[in-house]
């Protein structure tokens, strides 16, 4: 965790690193469905806030087998977040958080959540991965036509070489057949 103090006030956390995770959970119950999923994630024991989608300047991904002993249970710890749920039998849920990191690792990134019904989980993570990616070209004024399929702009930030990579963690999950809640849960986890 970062702290400066700037101007004589003090300047919030800004955290160094961030790991990446996903989970499903069922239940009779949707909270205790969300929980099982926290716990499948393993993201469970801590007190988790959710923010928006700015990857830190210099934020070093690491594993989530590195990251969670950095953190304690009870902590707060700050995440973005997606989640989907339903307790119709075999209905298709996907949670997906993307990344877009730009090759200036000075530079700010951007995360995505994204959640939905009836998509694969390849489709729902190219989506979440497209949406940071996007969100990162225009914060550095690459230009590109928002009607031109995922594939075609992935190769064109690469030839372009101001996004560094893309990349997206995805969980999906076919709902319980006896009704019960099926929840799913994909998170970007920032550790201090």
């Amino acid at each position: 965790m970062k702290s400066d103090a700037i101007g004589g006030g003090e300047r919030m956390y800004v955290p160094t690193k961030v790991f990446f995770t996903k989970g499903v959970g069922t239940h009779k119950e949707k909270l205790q469905s969300f929980e099982k999923a926290l716990r499948d994630a393993q993201i469970e024991k801590y007190n988790l806030v959710r923010v928006s989608s700015i990857l830190p300047p210099n934020c070093k991904v690491v594993p989530r087998t590195k990251g969670n002993p950095l953190l304690s249970p009870g902590q707060i710890v700050h995440c973005v977040l997606a989640e989907q749920a339903t307790q119709e039998p075999n209905r298709l849920v996907a949670a997906s958080i993307g990344v877009a990191m730009p090759s200036n690792k000075g530079q700010y990134g951007y995360l995505s959540e994204h959640h939905c019904f009836g998509l694969t989980e390849d489709n729902t993570g190219d989506y979440a991965e497209d949406l940071a990616a996007s969100m990162l070209a225009t914060t550095l004024g690459i230009e590109f036509d928002e009607n031109v399929q995922w594939d075609e702009r992935k190769e064109l930030w690469k030839i372009n070489n101001q996004i560094y990579k893309t990349a997206n963690v995805t969980q999906s999950a076919i709902g319980d057949k006896r009704g019960f809640w099926t929840t799913v849960v994909a998170a970007a986890v920032f550790v201090p």
